[in-house]
Order: structure tokens, then sequence, then C-alpha cells
């Protein structure tokens, strides 16, 4: 009997911290792309040259957050308002160049723009190209 409501006094307050948690967690906001952004094709030649470079800049300004493989566990996401993506699901691959152009580009809420971090286009497309190697 004593084990059965100790149990049942780990258990009970487990369950209303977890349905707690859920209830306050924010659902993901669709990242609108611009039409006009969506179709612009990558320019950048797919290649090892290209993906060292990307792999560079992915280490210096994205694995923090998006983590090595792109997961979204780097180091810092835990401490980041929204889920920093999952760079290997299908659903983000499926996105087109211009769209992941657009969007580490611009940013928004957490992920910070990197036009002026990354200023010169061609390296925003070597990251891309990189970033298409983080799949499943």
């Amino acid at each position: 009997m004593r084990s059965k409501i100790s149990m049942i006094a780990i258990i009970y307050p487990l369950t209303i911290l977890g349905i707690t948690l859920t209830a306050f967690q924010q659902p993901v906001k669709p990242w609108v792309v611009p039409e006009k952004f969506s179709k612009v094709t990558n320019p950048s030649k797919s290649d090892q040259k290209s993906y060292k470079e990307g792999k560079e800049l992915y280490a210096k300004h994205c694995q923090s957050c998006h983590g090595k493989t792109g997961l979204g566990d780097g180091s810092k996401a835990a401490q980041l308002k929204s889920e920093p993506g999952n760079f290997s699901l299908a659903s983000f691959q499926k996105q087109t160049d211009g769209s992941l152009y657009y969007k580490i580009a611009e940013g928004r809420e957490d992920m910070p723009s990197f036009k002026k971090k990354i200023d010169e286009a061609d390296e925003m497309w070597e990251l891309i190209n990189y970033i298409r190697t983080l799949k499943k």
C-alpha cells in the first residue's frame, strides 16, 4: 500500500507538470517566404569546394543553435524561445534553395538576420549547399 502511495506521489506531480508545460508551448508559426524569393535558384555548384566552405560557415554561424548535424540540438538551443528546427527532416529539405536563402538572410524571432554577417551571396549559397547534406 505504501509503495502505491509513493508511486502516486511521484507520478501525479510529474503528470501535472507535463500537462502544464505542454499547454504553454507556443505553436510553430509558418514562415512565409515571398514567392519571388522561393523561386530563386542556387547559382553555386554543389561540389566538394562548396561543401567545405559551407561547412566552415555553418560551424561559425549556425552550429551553436542548430547543432553539429543540424538536428536543432546545439549548445544554445535550450536557451531559445522557438525551436531551431531539424535540417535532416524531409519537410525541411523540401524547401527551395531560394526559401532557405531568404530565411537565412532575413531571420525572424530567435533566428538572426545573416545578410550582414554573411555578406557575400556566394557564401550564403555555399552554406545552403552544405545544409543540404544534413539529411537523413
